[in-house]
């Protein structure tokens, strides 16, 4: 059969599309949640009389969809308002934006209750080995120097006002309007997906609006990732409701993109290089190997690497879900960014214990079959 790179394109553009539309929903609306709680949190929060207390708040606001709960965790720790302990239960138990691609639906994703099911799982087991080690890390009273490095997010806002010119700013803000009305238009279409529906007479217009909302995403994070200076608003402390709107979108074009790029990077190996057979063959046969390389990814800070890992999850046929449990306990999503601004030590701690639990995780989910 002859290649299409085309149409292939368009195929990948529209999946990544209609799982955009979802995610899009979900990432504003968790944003806007975490807004409305993210002062009372800062301002209302009182010292936690109990050691256990801290890992149990850290990886109850870690399991919250998103990475929007994280980054309201580094900023406690950084007030010392909440343990390492705490910080550490939030980092495990968070699957940060990949949470918003196995609850999304598209034609990728063709067992949808599954991939909730699997959702709950790896959120259930990120709750659990969460809060078991961040109690651990406050009881061997693992309290690393945590500094305040308040100067690193001036001097990168300066450099934001000086690199950031106003044709970038005028461009942002055309991507902002674009990206929020196509995410409305196919809000109906999404919510119908998760039941497996969809809405016939506007099925043609939606198609046209995954692609060009994946375009747009796409071409939109690539410019302000690397022509324009990406002012990371994750450490901001006083954000207003449209500067919380504007971040979330943001959110939006990096999920969508890496969804993008992860089905058209895993259909390509799967359906042209290796062909389906063969590509599930060798899954089955190396499922350690697979464990091992989702845990890798998983820990790559912020959430590309566990994006990936979920769009590997709902694409290909026998991927283990004990890998996808091992991913999700190796991130720590965006609130990495923050942690690393404030005190590199804290994040390098955290990245390898993550990983290092990871392993040891998923290796024993997979020997119970999960």
């Amino acid at each position: 059969m002859e290649f299409n790179i085309w149409s292939f394109v368009l195929e990948n553009l529209d999946a990544s599309g209609g799982i955009g539309g979802y995610v899009s929903i979900s990432i504003v609306g968790f944003a806007l949640i975490s807004f409305a709680a993210k002062k009372n949190l800062k301002n209302g929060l009182k010292p936690l009389k109990f050691k256990w207390t801290h890992s149990a708040i850290g990886a109850l606001m870690g399991a919250i969809p998103g990475c929007g709960a994280t980054i309201v965790v580094a900023s406690l720790y950084k007030n010392k308002k909440i343990s390492f302990g705490g910080l550490f239960a939030a980092f495990i138990s968070t699957l940060g934006e990949g949470s918003f691609v196995l609850l999304g639906a598209s034609s990728e994703a063709a067992d949808i209750s599954g991939n909730v099911k699997a959702y709950i799982t790896i959120t259930l087991f990120g709750l659990f080995v969460g809060f078991i080690f961040g109690f651990a890390s406050d009881i061997l009273k693992i309290n690393p120097k945590n500094e305040n490095l308040q100067k690193n997010n001036i001097d990168k806002s300066i450099l934001f006002n000086e690199k950031n010119n106003r044709l970038g700013l005028l461009f942002e803000k055309i991507c902002f309007y674009i990206i929020l009305l196509m995410s409305i238009i196919l809000a109906p279409g999404s919510i119908m997906a998760l039941w497996g529906g969809g809405i016939d007479i506007i099925s043609n217009l939606t198609y046209w609006v995954s692609i060009m909302l994946s375009a747009t995403c796409v071409a939109y994070y690539l410019i302000i990732k690397f022509i324009y200076v990406d002012n990371d608003c994750s450490c901001d402390e006083d954000d207003d409701i449209m500067s919380t709107i504007k971040h979330a979108i943001r959110d939006v074009s990096l999920v969508v993109t890496y969804v993008f790029i992860g089905l058209f990077v895993a259909n390509y190996i799967i359906d042209i290089i290796v062909g389906p057979e063969t590509f599930d063959s060798w899954m089955s046969s190396s499922a350690y190997v697979v464990v091992l390389l989702a845990s890798i990814i998983g820990v790559i800070p912020g959430c590309g690497g566990m994006i990936t890992v979920a769009v590997a999850y709902i694409t290909i046929s026998n991927f283990p879900l004990a890998a996808l449990i091992a991913a999700g306990i190796a991130t720590s999503g965006d609130g990495i960014f923050p942690l690393i601004a404030e005190n590199k030590k804290d994040g390098l701690i955290v990245s390898v214990a993550g990983l290092l639990i990871a392993l040891i995780v998923g290796y024993l989910a997979l020997v119970f079959n999960f």
